[in-house]
């Protein structure tokens, strides 16, 4: 329930004056992990590692955010709708291995592709809440980067997605380390 003290539109303004460092930290470190293991590692074993890092994204945040400032599981932190909602874009982007399980049993190496898709797809309403750019430079130029990258390196696949997705993340960070922040 939304108190009257905060209003919806003044919520998504405090919301918006955050940093936002943890999560993409976080998603740059997962996807190094995942690059590096699609180098040494065979694509067996890469799968679980891309699986079980990707699936831990979230917590990993969690803990960066005690030391970016953000303190995400703080308890005397206000209630905010918007946090609310960025779960639920969470939830939503782990929901999306309904689709990319299926597809990997039929074809192991199609794994970075949907899972560095889908997962990249929370990056739209960050964009809309905060009311800046930064979430649709993310997911579209991460779509289109992981789509041309599956077809031109068929052999590489969990080697130079990864490390496509680090870089739109590294992006991602110096946006929003030069983003105006709302009064």
């Amino acid at each position: 329930m939304i108190s009257e003290k905060n209003s919806l539109e003044e919520q998504r303004t405090d919301f918006s004056k955050g940093k936002f460092m943890a999560t993409p930290l976080a998603g740059l470190i997962v996807w190094a992990l995942v690059g590096l293991a699609g180098l040494v590692l065979p694509v067996r074993t890469a799968v679980w590692v891309l699986f079980l890092s990707t699936g831990s994204i979230v917590y990993l945040a969690m803990f960066i955010s005690r030391y970016t400032g953000e303190h995400f599981l703080a308890k005397n932190k206000p209630k905010n709708e918007f946090d609310t909602l960025f779960f639920y874009t969470v939830g939503q982007a782990v929901l999306v291995y309904a689709i990319a399980i299926p597809f990997f049993l039929v074809d192991h190496t199609s794994l970075p592709m949907t899972v560095g898709i889908l997962l990249g797809s929370m990056w739209i309403p960050f964009s809309w809440i905060i009311k800046h750019w930064v979430g649709l430079f993310h997911a579209i130029t991460r779509t289109i980067l992981v789509l041309v990258l599956w077809y031109v390196f068929p052999e590489l696949r969990f080697v130079v997605i990864p490390f496509a997705i680090m870089l739109v993340y590294f992006a991602t960070l110096v946006i929003l380390a030069k983003r105006p922040i709302p009064n």
